[in-house]
């Protein structure tokens, strides 16, 4: 009995289904690319994954042609983001202006939005998805990258490719193994995510809610809110340790309205942490090997843009290297000039997300009296016009990227 590993050949090996992962495996598909997509897991189903679906990614999927089934899903749409600081609440960001098909942000179960776009890969024969397949290593000769290798319960396996992506996250093995240096921005804060059922009466619109020393954010999802309570950095067991009681109340504090149903939280099983982390790498690639997405650059939750920011990489990835790809002619230079397309939108949003830590996370955690209202958000309430700042930044981002490849099958 041979111990051999499965060998797949292809132009492109992806490690990650993640959002980034099967969008860049879907247009590198559907543009003539031989493509494998490598995912740990065996379903998409994780919760408290990220769920919103920006205007900038909606506007891709209208450019695929895919808009319409897509919204034929189950989701809600939050046209208006709000804030509330000592129990007023403030509008944020208005989309209604944004120069997009879709003016709102579809809120949908990261594992929708994934079974969508795989079922619509899988309909081309450049495509493959292989779950439960675990990347471990990369195959290197003569410092270029050459594939990645991987276990499946099946055995080892290995893929052979011109170009490997590294689209598998925060923690990304292909980054690790590739040696790629990593710069850390640091973070304040980590993020405690839970369900609560909604009442008709609470209202749709996601809020967010600060005050003493307190934030919770509720995104609408139909009949239940999706919850993150914010965290000081690494003060996890602290929370735990105070009890699960202590922490409803911290709950039904900062927003009373719930205080019926904190007791829904009946283990901390019911709740999950995120650990908050910003970094980019300094260098996203080395000959046969790119990274993407969080795998390039984590961001923080602050406004809910990495999943966004990570699609607009694959977009751009595919725009730059499909037909260099499907040619077999991919350079070095071709993979600096993913990291200059994407670096000032990844270095402008991590910016702005760290004075959003620096100057309203940590002084709202820090807080020990009812906080006022920041000049901000009086001149937002006051002056509709400029919500549509924020709305522009959260919604469609710095540089927007538009699907430029074909599909050949057509």
């Amino acid at each position: 009995m041979s111990n051999a590993p499965e060998v797949i050949r292809a132009k492109c090996c992806i490690a990650g289904g993640g959002p980034a992962g099967m969008v860049l495996g879907l247009l590198l598909a559907r543009a003539g690319v031989e493509v494998v997509v490598l995912e740990k897991h065996a379903d998409f189903l994780r919760d408290f994954r990220g769920d919103t679906i920006h205007p900038s990614t909606l506007e891709v999927v209208h450019e695929l042609g895919l808009l319409d089934e897509f919204l034929r899903h189950p989701h809600q749409e939050a046209r208006v983001l709000a804030g509330n600081v000592a129990g007023a609440e403030f509008p944020l960001a208005d989309f209604a202006h944004l120069p997009t098909k879709c003016k709102f942000i579809a809120l949908m179960p990261q594992w929708d939005f994934l079974d969508f776009v795989s079922a619509h890969a899988k309909k081309y024969p450049t495509f493959r998805l292989v779950m439960r397949a675990a990347v471990t290593d990369l195959i290197e000769e003569n410092g270029r990258v050459l594939g990645a290798r991987a276990t499946t319960p099946e055995g080892a396996l290995e893929v052979r490719a011109d170009l490997t992506v590294g689209a598998d996250g925060r923690h990304s093995t292909v980054r690790a193994r590739a040696g790629l240096p990593v710069q850390d921005f640091g973070a304040p804060m980590d993020v405690l995510w839970m369900r609560l059922s909604r009442k008709p009466s609470d209202g749709e619109r996601p809020v967010g809610r600060f005050d003493r020393g307190r934030i919770f954010v509720m995104i609408y999802r139909g009949d239940y809110w999706q919850c993150g309570f914010v965290i000081p950095k690494g003060d996890h067991a602290a929370v735990m340790t105070r009890g699960l009681e202590a922490f409803r109340a911290d709950i039904a504090s900062v927003a009373p309205f719930l205080a019926d149903r904190v007791q829904e939280l009946q283990s901390w099983d019911d709740v999950k942490l995120l650990t908050v982390t910003v970094d980019r790498l300094r260098k996203w690639w080395r000959p046969g090997v790119l990274c993407i997405g969080d795998a390039a650059h984590a961001m923080s939750p602050v406004g809910g843009v990495g999943i966004n920011l990570a699609i607009q990489d694959a977009v751009a990835t595919a725009n730059i290297l499909a037909e260099k790809l499907r040619a077999g002619t991919v350079t070095g230079a071709d993979l600096a000039a993913v990291q200059r397309r994407r670096t000032l939108p990844t270095q402008l949003t991590q910016w702005i997300q760290v004075q959003v830590q620096k100057k309203v996370i940590t002084r709202a955690l820090s807080a020990h009296r009812s906080l006022k209202v920041p000049t901000a958000a009086r001149l937002l309430q006051r002056f509709p016009i400029l919500r549509r700042i924020p709305a522009r930044l959260v919604g469609i981002g710095i540089r927007p990227e538009h699907v430029r490849t074909k599909d050949t099958f057509k």
